[in-house]
């Protein structure tokens, strides 16, 4: 299954279709191995566990399993543990930024992926520990280095949070 926009419904909601899934692996997935030479982060702020399904320069559907144990919650409420929004949307920009990353021709090398805006952003449910997080990503315009996405939460297909996220990819040596 791919994630993806039907014009004919209202802009920002996505549907599901069969399509062949280019470049996966024989399982259908890419696993954490594989994120991690595809994103510069790493623990605590690693927020992408899996991706379930990609679409080269088109969508990608990816998880979050969310523990008890993540470093936020015993401050983020103390004896009533929430995930913060800012982290429901950075892990939605990491997910985009695998799309990114797997949508480029030729590796990433000393590029990195930038997150740059976020814009109609609404958090519709809290995320508590042991719930799951699907990410899912899609393309809407892409120039360049830049690239803006519709991305969307949920948490057994209740939508907990949604945005449209805009990045770049610029060379990490222009950084610092």
């Amino acid at each position: 299954m791919i994630l993806g926009r039907d014009a004919t419904k209202r802009p920002g909601f996505f549907y599901m279709e069969e399509r062949d899934m280019t470049g996966q692996d024989a399982s259908g997935v890419i696993t954490i191995n594989e994120i991690q030479t595809l994103l510069p982060h790493r623990f605590p702020f690693l927020l992408v566990d899996r991706v379930l399904a990609y679409v080269p320069g088109e969508s990608i559907t990816a998880l979050k399993n969310v523990s008890i144990n993540e470093p936020f919650f015993p401050g983020h409420f103390p004896g009533a543990p929430v995930m913060p929004g800012m982290l429901i949307l950075e892990a939605l920009a990491q997910a985009g930024g695998i799309l990114v990353s797997k949508s480029l021709e030729g590796p990433l090398g000393n590029r990195i992926f930038m997150f740059t805006g976020v814009e109609k952003a609404k958090f519709r449910r809290p995320v508590v520990p042991g719930d799951q997080l699907t990410l899912r990503c899609f393309n809407l315009k892409r120039r360049l280095t830049l690239c803006k996405m519709s991305a969307q939460a949920t948490v057994d297909g209740q939508v907990v949070a949604e945005a449209e996220l805009s990045a770049a990819v610029v060379d990490a040596a222009t950084l610092g």
